[in-house]
């Protein structure tokens, strides 16, 4: 009996089906929760020091529903509480992004909203952000990656990069370090390039 060739018309077919699904999902993510929650989500990871399975826990998702809001297989978060953990989450990651919550307070305010309802657990500080001066460094790398891998995922990031890389290779690692890098590494680019 011959053996299926892998690339059959049918299977790409699917594979752009489902290309087009995903991209359907983000566009509604963007416009239901401001980014993909993909971008969010890794965002959330990175500043509050947490896995997958331990935001998924905080916010009440199972792991595998996590995983599917991250990839665009679903596009909407159905439980309303789950969403204001979501907002309690962000607002929390961007005290520790900007230095005014330490690790082990973020680490208990974790599990004051992981048991709240889903109603704002966190002392209301979003009037003071605007008024508590200029954007740390770390703030202002936090927006400039959200903004890239809400446009495109790492790897099609890396791509660019590396197709730019012979003609203009500082724009190659621009995108390289702030578009599929660490945090911390994108703030030591930075700061080399002010001043």
């Amino acid at each position: 009996m011959p053996r299926k060739i892998r690339g059959s018309e049918g299977e790409s077919e699917m594979d752009a089906a489902q290309q087009d699904a995903t991209a359907r999902a983000r566009d509604l993510q963007r416009n239901w929760y401001g980014e993909p929650l993909g971008a969010l989500f890794r965002r959330l990871i990175d500043d509050l020091g947490l896995n997958q399975a331990r935001l998924a826990s905080v916010l009440g998702l199972s792991a595998p529903m996590l995983s599917q809001l991250m990839s665009g297989q679903r596009a909407k978060i159905g439980n309303p509480a789950v969403v204001q953990r979501v907002q309690a989450l962000q607002e929390l990651s961007s005290q520790v992004a900007d230095g005014r919550v330490s690790a082990a307070e973020a680490a208990e305010r974790m599990e004051e909203v992981k048991k709240s309802a889903g109603g704002s657990v966190l002392n209301n500080t979003s009037q003071t952000t605007a008024s508590s001066g200029a954007p740390t460094v770390r703030r202002v790398v936090r927006e400039i990656q959200s903004l890239l891998r809400s446009v495109a995922a790492a790897g099609d990031i890396i791509d660019a990069a590396d197709s730019l890389t012979p003609t203009h290779p500082e724009l190659a690692e621009f995108l390289r370090v702030y578009g599929a890098g660490r945090t911390a590494d994108a703030v030591a680019h930075y700061e080399s390039h002010q001043g």
